[in-house]
């Protein structure tokens, strides 16, 4: 299993800061697991490969692109810092 962490600043709260840890099997195509976490409260989620297919049809995005720019947004870390925004609801 492969594991990243991150640290973001959500553009609805930028003085907060939030550690973001996706984990994931094979690619994150088929599914991944998510822990954001304030530091002292942790919430976990997963993302399954169906739920992948459905988020790039509703976007009308080609799955592989979907996928590249996920990749970009939660597993890139510096190279994609201030690139992509976040905002914690």
């Amino acid at each position: 299993m492969e594991k990243t962490l991150n640290r973001i600043h959500p553009v609805s709260d930028p003085e907060a800061t939030y550690f973001l840890q996706v984990s994931w099997e094979e690619d994150l195509g088929t599914g991944f697991g998510v822990i954001l976490s304030d530091g002292q409260c942790a919430w976990t989620g997963t993302v399954s490969e169906a739920e992948i297919s459905r988020e790039a049809a509703d976007m009308e995005m080609n799955r592989e692109k979907y996928v590249e720019e996920l990749k970009k947004a939660l597993i890139a870390g510096e190279e994609s810092a201030g690139k992509y925004n976040f905002a914690i609801s």
